[in-house]
């Protein structure tokens, strides 16, 4: 009889063997036999819990994505301003855990796979309605809604074409930089419409 948690466990081991997997050898590359090796089990325990490498995948990036929930933002909700809000969410998606090596392949491999396969093109979709939701719903509270949306939609494209930029150099992702830029962004924005930015 399975121990009580060992499910969870398993999970997890297994997800860490499939970013170190994916990082070694590319989408392309990383199967079941090679997943299984990293993790030191069988192949069929990884078939129980995750029917294939795809369904690997989704779970890998549901991991990344979980620290993109709006439950993870480091703010207490009775004193955090909607300029507070925003620049949480600029900070988390530039997180450490979002820039790893690991991270960084797996996130690749996602956005490449997600134009293929149904169940990852649903979860891509997901990740960009609530990026843009929240950027959204808190620039509604500093500036009109055809504004909010747009700025949201600026904002954006600049958090994924950062990192993505950053995803191809040499160095990596640099965090802070890429973190004021999005700042900057945003406050020009609000200087724009005659708010001043708040340091």
């Amino acid at each position: 009889m399975p121990k009580v948690g060992m499910q969870v466990i398993r999970r997890s081991q297994l997800i860490n063997a499939t970013f170190q997997c994916i990082h070694r050898y590319g989408f392309a590359g990383t199967t079941i036999a090679k997943v299984s090796a990293i993790a030191g089990v069988s192949t069929g325990i990884i078939s129980h819990y995750f029917g294939d490498k795809n369904g690997l995948l989704e779970a890998t990036m549901r991991r990344l994505l979980s620290d993109l929930a709006p439950n993870a933002l480091d703010l207490d909700d009775s004193d955090a301003s909607p300029r507070a809000r925003i620049v949480s969410i600029i900070n988390r998606n530039f997180a450490t855990e979002q820039v790893t090596p690991y991270a960084v392949t797996a996130w690749l491999a996602f956005w490449a796979q997600a134009l293929h396969v149904p169940s990852l093109g649903r979860l891509q979709k997901i990740n960009m309605r609530r990026l843009q939701s929240n950027l959204r719903f808190w620039l509604r509270q500093l500036m009109s809604k055809q504004e909010a949306y747009r700025v949201a939609d600026g904002l954006a494209a600049l958090i994924d074409g950062l990192w993505l930029r950053g995803a191809f150099t040499l160095g990596g992702v640099e965090i802070e930089q890429a973190r004021q830029l999005c700042v900057d962004y945003f406050e020009l924005q609000l200087a724009s419409k005659g708010q001043m930015p708040q340091r």
